[in-house]
């Protein structure tokens, strides 16, 4: 998926809110099987996590690798039938219809774990907006812990382990995050917003996970 050179010139976390801004879940009646989410911000979205992860370095190879193939799963899907797959619930109604729902490259599959994904990111970026000073090793730990490890087996928790230790401190991965010439402040603030956006999502995107009784799936 081409991005904008707009896009491109700004922050990912000023691109991530400019993603968002275009992602409020439709449900009419409050029902998320009649929901709609514009798959094409979505994966814009998902772009700016690839990013995002490029900047913790070779801790986040794995995952990094997982996000982008999920990806380009949904965009092959997405080009087949830009209309009819404008909206990511028609691309899961789909799948429950053919009973692919569960397969393991699934479109429903790709959009789980791209999910789980953005749940990382949201928790991590949490922690370092309410206190920048603290390890980063740490913070990366937890937000796995919190997110992504009940989901995984054994080898990719082992992998994750391991690759840790390469981990930047939370300084220059802040510095990474930055526009030029932004101070720190407004990155704090521009953090939050950013959260304040992704978690509201997040939780309706779990509800309709749950829709589709993939919401309890582990990694095989």
């Amino acid at each position: 998926m081409k991005r904008s050179r707009d896009m491109e010139k700004r922050s990912e976390i000023n691109s991530a809110i400019e993603e968002l801004s275009l992602l409020a879940i439709v449900k009419p009646g409050g029902n998320h099987e009649t929901a709609h989410i514009p798959t094409k911000p979505f994966l814009s979205l998902c772009y700016m996590v690839l990013q995002v992860l490029d900047k913790i370095g070779p801790t986040m190879a794995v995952l990094r690798q997982d996000v982008h193939q999920n990806i380009k799963r949904l965009e092959m899907m997405h080009e087949l039938n830009p209309s009819m797959n404008s909206n990511l619930v028609e691309i899961l109604n789909s799948d429950a219809s053919k009973g692919n729902t569960r397969k393991k490259f699934s479109c429903s599959k790709a959009f789980l774990w791209l999910t789980r994904s953005l749940d990382f990111s949201s928790a991590l970026l949490q922690a370092l907006e309410i206190d920048p000073k603290r390890n980063m090793e740490q913070i990366v730990q937890e937000s796995y812990d919190a997110t992504l490890s009940p989901w995984h087996g054994w080898i990719s928790s082992a992998a994750f382990r391991v690759a840790i230790k390469l981990v930047p401190d939370s300084k220059t991965f802040m510095d990474l995050l930055k526009e030029r010439d932004e101070n720190f402040d407004t990155l704090k603030k521009q953090m939050q917003i950013l959260v304040s956006l992704l978690v509201p999502f997040l939780e309706d995107a779990h509800c309709i996970l749950k829709v589709y009784n993939l919401d309890r799936i582990k990694s095989t």
